[in-house]
């Protein structure tokens, strides 16, 4: 499989080595395995930044403002669900969706259990039609994307793209495989794409919106052991701008 040549640049000129989904879930596996942070770390560092990056999109009444997470079973919708506890915590007018099952003893199943503690709403997936965000934040998918989205997280993609209200996906846009860029079925249309660590090979700047770059704390390390050459583009920030070219 041919993939199209896209470079991911910082505002100083850095290139910044873009990874397939394949690779991320090396680099990943490395970190949980040998070198760290562990799942719940970068769990909740993801969920940190993307609190950030929502509170930055809505602009200074993002208190006043109802901030809609829609959630899926795996990594990425743990993300979302760590976010949503993040600025249920500072005020946020949040209702979170899951999507999917989570699994038991699985750390989306903590995260969503530590946000049942907050003043944040929890609402069925059938119930998503009757909300009107300022705000949809996507973490239904992420890069593990393996053929069109179906069932419950097709029709919350649909409904998401006709709300008119701007869309925030965390990694990769929902519908878009990460390693390719190709869109099987319903697909996400995002103002932003806050992705984790490395920027994915399938990410289009026709798919992504304003694309950022977020740190969930994985060492140099990692990187060299799954045969990057990496330096960290961060400086003394957690989330960058990126550009695709």
């Amino acid at each position: 499989m041919a993939l199209r040549h896209v470079r991911f640049l910082t505002t100083d000129g850095l290139d910044v080595p873009p990874v397939t989904a394949a690779g991320m879930r090396e680099i990943d596996r490395i970190a949980v395995e040998e070198t760290g942070p562990n799942l719940f770390q970068m769990m909740e560092n993801a969920g940190r930044n993307l609190a950030l990056q929502a509170i930055e999109g809505l602009g200074r009444d993002w208190r006043e403002r109802h901030i809609l997470v829609l959630a899926g079973g795996g990594g990425n919708g743990g993300g979302g669900i760590c976010a949503a506890r993040h600025l249920a915590n500072r005020g946020a007018a949040v209702t979170l969706v899951v999507a999917a099952a989570l699994q038991a003893g699985s750390v989306p199943a903590f995260q969503q259990r530590v946000y049942a503690g907050t003043s944040g709403r929890e609402i069925d997936a059938d119930a998503a039609h009757k909300e009107r965000p300022d705000l949809l934040v996507d973490a239904l998918i992420g890069y593990g994307l393996t053929s069109a989205p179906r069932g419950i997280a097709a029709d919350l993609i649909t409904w998401a793209n006709g709300t008119g209200a701007p869309i925030l996906s965390l990694d990769v846009p929902s519908g878009v495989d990460a390693t390719t860029g190709d869109t099987p079925g319903a697909v996400v249309r995002p103002r932003w794409t806050m992705t984790l660590a490395l920027p994915k090979t399938g990410l289009r700047p026709e798919h992504t919106g304003q694309l950022v770059l977020a740190d969930i704390g994985i060492p140099a390390e990692a990187f060299r052991r799954g045969g990057l050459a990496f330096v960290s583009p961060f400086g003394h920030r957690f989330r960058i701008p990126l550009t695709i070219s």
